[in-house]
């Protein structure tokens, strides 16, 4: 006689931890700390140091003393926000900066929801706008490259979105801005101004192909968000090549990639099913050229991610993935 027997869910194990995750993710990283480090040398290191030290302490006192849980600052979330904090930051930002976004990126945005997996925005982000709005002089004082061991007294200028904003408030043609900046071959490589996660695109890139090749994240969040800003930054420059930048120059500055791989893929505020991937990608695609373009931002993939952040319960209620065994009507 055959017996079937039931078992309570999971039913599918996998070897994969949130330490493994989260500490991949820091080595997908590495490429571009690296990279920043030969540009910015000493500020980067205290920046960076400042900021994952600061979001472990904090996730481990208000666990310990306030929520009275056992502690889980070493499991690699906490460091992963405090890095990708610190990548969102000017290298020559002060200390007591980095420790209030420190706290408010562990304390309001993600321990206050109840810790990891209950937080519905990107902690770095929410800390790295709150940084924006309280001291904005600051988080756009950004180094010029090459002053290794200078810190807060670095001689600073402005990203070369900042400099296409101001130009175009100017009315100058694009054609005309674009002399000022960088060229691409600079900019892919990191040499220009902006924090440690707008330079050097091909070093965000080997992270990418890192985290596809481990398996830590999907093609359609990254994908979807970059191809929308090229059709959409295509259509306008062709539309009118002496007021919008050609799609390139997008693709390239900025935090987008940053954004793009490691930060619109957080497991817990994107959405489920991979429909629902590709339609938030497109979302925070459109918002930051959308805010770029016409906003009063030069930047704007971080206030994207978390406008989507808020559409993602939304998103996973409506695009749902496939039951398994499930039968279509029709």
């Amino acid at each position: 006689m055959n017996i079937l027997n039931v078992s309570p869910s999971p039913h599918v194990y996998s070897e994969e931890s949130v330490p493994k995750l989260m500490y991949g993710v820091i080595w997908a990283l590495l490429p571009a700390f690296l990279v920043s480090v030969f540009y910015f040398g000493l500020g980067m290191i205290i920046v960076t140091g400042v900021s994952v030290i600061s979001c472990i302490l904090f996730e481990y006192l208000i666990q310990k003393f306030i929520l009275k849980t056992k502690p889980s600052h070493l499991d690699g979330s906490a460091a992963l926000t405090g890095l990708l904090l610190a990548f969102c930051l000017p290298s020559n930002i002060p200390v007591w900066m980095i420790i209030i976004g420190a706290l408010v990126a562990i304390g309001v945005a993600k321990m206050s929801f109840g810790g990891l997996g209950n937080n519905p925005f990107n902690p770095a982000i929410v800390g790295r706008v709150f940084l924006f709005i309280s001291f904005p002089a600051a988080m756009t004082s950004y180094p010029k490259p090459g002053q290794w061991f200078t810190y807060t007294d670095a001689d600073t200028g402005a990203t070369p979105l900042s400099i296409l904003s101001e130009n175009l408030a100017n009315n100058v043609a694009v054609t005309d801005i674009m002399k000022e900046v960088p060229s691409y071959l600079d900019l892919f490589m990191g040499k220009m101004l902006g924090s440690a996660g707008e330079i050097a695109a091909f070093a965000l890139l080997l992270g990418f192909i890192y985290m596809l090749w481990r398996k830590i994240i999907t093609w359609h969040i990254p994908v979807s968000i970059l191809l929308t800003v090229f059709i959409f930054t295509g259509a306008l420059w062709l539309g009118n090549d002496e007021k919008f930048a050609d799609p390139l120059f997008h693709l390239l500055t900025g935090g987008l990639i940053l954004g793009a791989v490691f930060m619109a893929t957080d497991y817990v505020t994107s959405p489920m099913a991979t429909r629902g991937m590709l339609v938030y990608g497109a979302g925070i695609g459109i918002i930051t050229i959308l805010i770029r373009t016409f906003g009063a931002y030069p930047e704007g993939v971080q206030f994207a991610i978390l406008i989507m952040n808020g559409f993602t319960p939304l998103i996973n209620k409506y695009i749902k993935p496939e039951r398994f065994g499930e039968v279509k009507n029709g």
